[in-house]
């Protein structure tokens, strides 16, 4: 137990890294901006397989042991357990009077009389009991310890359905623009980011496909989180099969589309503006919505990035920022400072934008993210002062670039959404295990052991000594209902009528 004790606290110490650092299974774009910023430390922690805590070696090192030593704490408690099951109830103390609750009568009914009907009474109150020739021992309360033993059987239990979902399901995310023209089908080639088991098999896939043919926003309008998304639906149209019938589904968060053993999750949302460029030749090097993803979950302030590889006379990056709401930022004195939305719909929608021309470090065929830009070997555009050259653009709005590069203008306005397709294979069985976990701790908190015994002896002037005494074996004993339980079974002794009896 003092193993598994010190495993459970390593354990709780190696997920705080999962919760501190970015993991690359859940949000790969927050990993590569971390890795951008710490330059020094991104080599160690990838080593350390810091960037995945929870598939790491390590991490599965610890909780394998721990549930060895689980295995190793229970399978001796069970033989005991079975023991104690198996064993009579102790003999009656010598001095039952010196026990915490005790206490005796004289009656002059013969002593068999008197434990025969103790016995009685005890097994009415679902004691097990024992008779002995002049007492009669009971005892009750033998399913705290199995409570006990179920909780830590279900603890493993917990832990095999998660390892099985680890081994054999998937995660997947993608987003989505709005709209019957982006669909998205359930094969590997579609997914933003897909972090599979290790031995995780392609061909349990559902063949499924979905599309987002609409998609609503409920906005709060007041309070201290006016601004933000209250409530937000996606309107799915999906085939289970290719060539299925297509069906709908109202996609809401934390209510998943289940097919088969597949979930589809609707995980965030945000903007794409509808950028195009044109270069110095006036071709158009690029035009469509692109995804921005939101720095501020209130008011969804967005970061995003637009590449031109193709375009001439030199490649085109633009970075920035999009602004649903668009507003100027004022301090304490009403001065202006830093632009700002203000709040989530696109009242007001801005974007402003940086240009980088040159390499972007699209062609030596390294994969790249398509949110962050290699601004390594570009140059960033400048005005003729000096100062990075800067475009606010509003719908309609259309830039000319510095040097004969190009133009860039602002379509128009997409939404997207972030879906999150998921395999557990193993979920049921963690639940089932977390159901037993919480029957076997109801079980261990609230069923007392305790012990009854009845003695009954013929005194020198006839008459018959009845000693009954009561031992709470928990901490959490009431005293009041041992005395109840106590006052109950004299009364049966003593041949009055109880309240259980009445009913």
């Amino acid at each position: 137990m003092r193993t598994a004790l010190v495993l459970l606290l390593l354990l709780a110490l190696a997920s705080i890294p999962g919760s501190v650092i970015p993991q690359e299974n859940i949000d790969s774009l927050a990993v590569s901006q971390w890795r951008d910023n710490h330059p020094r430390l991104a080599p160690i922690w990838e080593r350390l397989d810091l960037f995945d805590v929870y598939g790491s070696v390590w991490f599965s090192a610890i909780y394998i042991l721990l549930m060895i030593s689980l295995v190793g704490c229970i399978v001796p408690r069970l033989f005991v357990y079975a023991r104690a099951v198996r064993a009579r109830p102790p003999r009656a103390p010598r001095h039952l009077s010196r026990l915490p609750e005790s206490t005796s009568y004289p009656t002059d009914e013969d002593p068999e009389i008197v434990l025969d009907r103790a016995a009685k009474a005890l097994r009415r109150k679902r004691f097990r009991v024992d008779a002995g020739e002049d007492s009669v021992a009971a005892e009750r309360g033998h399913l705290r310890e199995a409570g006990n033993l179920v909780f830590h059987l279900a603890v493993i239990v917990v832990l095999v359905g998660v390892a099985v979902g680890s081994l054999f399901g998937y995660k997947g995310g993608v987003i989505m623009l709005n709209g019957e023209d982006y669909g998205f089908s359930n094969n590997l080639t579609q997914y933003d980011d897909f972090a599979p088991g290790a031995l995780f098999d392609p061909d349990v896939m559902e063949p499924f496909s979905f599309s987002i043919t609409d998609f609503e926003v409920e906005w709060l309008t007041e309070g201290e989180r006016a601004g933000m998304a209250r409530e937000f639906v996606a309107e799915l149209a999906y085939e289970t099969e290719p060539g299925g019938e297509t069906k709908s589904y109202d996609l809401r968060v934390n209510h998943p589309l289940s097919i088969g053993g597949t979930d589809v999750f609707l995980i965030g949302h945000g903007y794409a503006p509808v950028i195009t460029i044109r270069d110095g030749g006036g071709e158009v090097a690029y035009s469509g919505p692109s995804v921005f993803l939101p720095t501020n979950a209130q008011t969804f302030e967005s970061f995003g990035v637009i590449k031109a590889p193709d375009a001439s006379p030199a490649q085109i990056g633009l970075e920035g920022t999009f602004y649903p709401t668009f507003a100027m930022g004022r301090d304490a004195d009403g001065n202006l400072t830093m632009p700002a939305s203000v709040f989530g719909d696109a009242f007001d929608p801005l974007v402003s934008l940086f240009v980088y021309t040159g390499d972007l470090g699209l062609d030596d065929g390294t994969p790249a993210s398509v949110y962050v830009l290699d601004k390594a070997k570009a140059t960033q555009v400048v005005k003729d002062d000096g100062q990075p050259f800067r475009m606010d653009l509003r719908p309609g709005d259309t830039v000319t670039l510095p040097d004969d590069l190009g133009t860039v203008s602002f379509d128009g306005l997409q939404r997207w959404n972030k879906i999150q397709v998921s395999r557990s294979p193993g979920k049921m069985v963690a639940l089932a295990g977390v159901v037993l976990a919480l029957l076997g701790l109801l079980g261990s908190l609230f069923i007392r052991p305790r012990r009854m015994w009845v003695r009954a002896r013929r005194q020198d002037d006839g008459t018959t000594l009845v000693e009954v005494a009561r031992l709470d074996r928990s901490s959490a004993g009431d005293p009041e209902d041992g005395a109840a339980e106590m006052g109950d079974v004299v009364a049966a002794l003593q041949g009055r009528t109880t309240k259980e009896d009445e009913s």
